[in-house]
């Protein structure tokens, strides 16, 4: 079972589609005092493309130490993957044995990978070099999407506007919230944001079911500029023809090359790019 099937009366209610500006939530109004103007245009250029595994319903993307970390959804198929970036093939794979776990976001930090989880209130940690199974399972209260981190803490969405800044609690297993910021542009509350990358300070943020990456500063929740990939996979794969729900979702960035890849839910395709 698909995220999109289980929303999709959320998505009637929200109107999410490609066009940003029919699914903000205006019922958070900004104070008069704030005034946000509205994002910039980033622009970006395409140095590569990369075959990615079709069945790969991608939640989480990341680079470390040149290679590629995979984290998939759906139930009774989320994996924990590590890529060869130039096959689109899995070194090593591990999925998830409990039937009812949807994997969502993961990230590195100090050398541990930790997955997101959906609705099962719960986030993975493995070791870094041994993906076979989890060494610590945490409690999570809130919906997992995407995950990142800045060097000591965990940064997760949830879905709604909310960016969570946490920290692992290994004695009671839980996720301890140093602090929320609420992501806002010049029209109000941006929701649906899903997988995450923190890129020279930067929050990027795959919106769900949009065609955008947002970039947010951290330090008020603002969008400050807007990554606009509409027909990137008609112009790389026209003979392709997309399912519902294989959206746009993987963002990972190699510090070293200062490229970042991009990749969406179920795609034939991973396009390595550089960005303003």
């Amino acid at each position: 079972m698909r995220k999109v099937a289980v929303f999709a009366l959320l998505i009637l209610l929200f109107s999410c589609n490609s066009d940003p500006s029919s699914d903000y939530d205006t019922s958070i109004p900004i104070p008069k005092s704030e005034t946000i103007p509205p994002p910039a245009p980033i622009s970006f250029k395409v140095t590569n493309v990369f075959p990615h595994d079709p069945t790969s319903f991608t939640q989480g993307l990341e680079f470390h130490d040149g290679k590629l970390y995979e984290g998939t959804g759906e139930l009774k198929q989320s994996k924990l993957r590590i890529v060869d970036i130039t096959t689109g093939k899995a070194d090593k794979s591990h999925t998830i044995e409990d039937p009812t776990i949807f994997g969502e976001g993961i990230t590195i930090l100090n050398k541990r990978i930790f997955q997101l989880t959906w609705q099962n209130k719960k986030i993975f940690e493995y070791h870094l070099h041994d993906i076979t199974k989890p060494v610590r399972t945490y409690t999570w209260n809130h919906e997992g999407w995407g995950a990142t981190n800045n060097g000591s803490e965990l940064i997760i969405s949830d879905g709604t506007s909310n960016i969570y800044f946490v920290t692992p609690d290994t004695t009671n297993r839980k996720m301890n919230i140093n602090k929320i910021i609420s992501v806002r542009d010049h029209r109000g509350s941006v929701n649906m944001l899903n997988e995450l990358e923190l890129i020279n300070g930067s929050l990027f943020a795959n919106r769900w079911m949009t065609d955008e990456i947002l970039k947010i500063d951290t330090s008020n929740g603002h969008v400050v500029g807007v990554l606009n990939l509409k027909g990137l996979m008609p112009q790389y794969a026209p003979e392709v023809l997309l399912e519902d729900g294989a959206v746009l979702n993987g963002i990972a960035y190699d510090s070293a090359s200062k490229k970042v890849y991009i990749t969406g839910k179920d795609w034939p395709k991973m396009f390595e790019m550089e960005i303003q």
